[in-house]
């Protein structure tokens, strides 16, 4: 479960999430955490939010941001907002660490999606690329699907393609979420 100053790292990806205020402090309105990213860190999957908006400043360093396929640099002092169903990415391409602001409007359940991709991380369950393996990303796809949702294919493509693996996932024994991630 997430709570206040709970840090949250994964290695693959070079980007740390401490967690400020989580979705019980604010009654389900906000999430807000400050992220680390190490230099050169890696271009998550390009992906949106259907129900949230997200709000970012940047503290220290520089912030790539991929914004419904454009790219910016951000720097320490600039600020960000990103409307639901926009498709963005971030990354840190610089020398030096960045260090942002992160709020989520409203919280949802992004806390167990943060907690349960960056457990599987730090325990090497994961690609390369940072994405776990195809029978578990459609598991956790079918349940964060109100909270995040890759770029492409086209979401009903997802829907199906998910739910039709989800039986496979279960039989090798990968779960939605691990409780060993949320405590």
């Amino acid at each position: 479960m997430a709570y206040q100053n709970k840090l949250v790292q994964n290695k693959i990806t070079g980007q740390n999430i401490r967690f400020l205020q989580t979705a019980a402090d604010t009654n389900g309105k906000l999430l807000e955490m400050e992220s680390t990213y190490r230099a050169h860190s890696k271009e998550p999957t390009a992906h949106y939010h259907p129900f949230q908006e997200e709000d970012f400043e940047i503290l220290a360093g520089e912030l790539t941001v991929q914004l419904d396929g454009q790219l910016k640099i951000l720097k320490k002092g600039d600020k960000l907002h990103v409307p639901a169903n926009t498709v963005h990415a971030m990354w840190n391409a610089s020398d030096g660490e960045t260090v942002i602001n992160w709020q989520v409007r409203p919280a949802m359940d992004t806390e167990q999606l943060l907690e349960t991709a960056n457990g599987l991380a730090s325990d090497g369950k994961v690609k390369a690329t940072g994405m776990p393996p195809l029978l578990q990303t459609a598991l956790m796809a079918n349940h964060f699907s109100n909270v995040f949702r890759i770029a492409k294919p086209p979401f009903a493509v997802q829907k199906i393609l998910f739910t039709l693996l989800t039986p496979f996932a279960y039989l090798a024994g990968y779960k939605p979420t691990y409780k060993k991630y949320l405590d």
